[in-house]
């Protein structure tokens, strides 16, 4: 892995930051993934998790149909594990 020196105005350091902890991640975090999200070509293999990528196209597939995810369509944790509670 190489590091990389950048340098910006102070501003656009405490914007960064400050967007950076409301998304609970770091600066270099932040330009790691443009970086990678700059280099990564369709088709090709990247440091960028496959399964992840699924899951957020799925999620932005379900919203675009309006069929997001509600925590009103949990199912109670004894109907989810098909497990009645019987009498004692």
């Amino acid at each position: 892995m190489k590091n990389i020196t950048v340098s910006v105005a102070e501003e656009v350091h405490r914007r960064a930051r400050i967007h950076a902890a409301r998304h609970g991640t770091s600066v270099s975090a932040l330009v790691r993934d443009y970086l990678v999200s700059l280099s990564a070509e369709p088709g090709s293999v990247s440091d960028v998790d496959p399964r992840r990528l699924a899951q957020d196209e799925l999620f932005r597939r379900l919203d675009q149909q309006g069929r997001g995810l509600s925590a009103a369509d949990r199912q109670p944790r004894n109907q989810l594990h098909n497990r009645e509670r019987q009498p004692a």
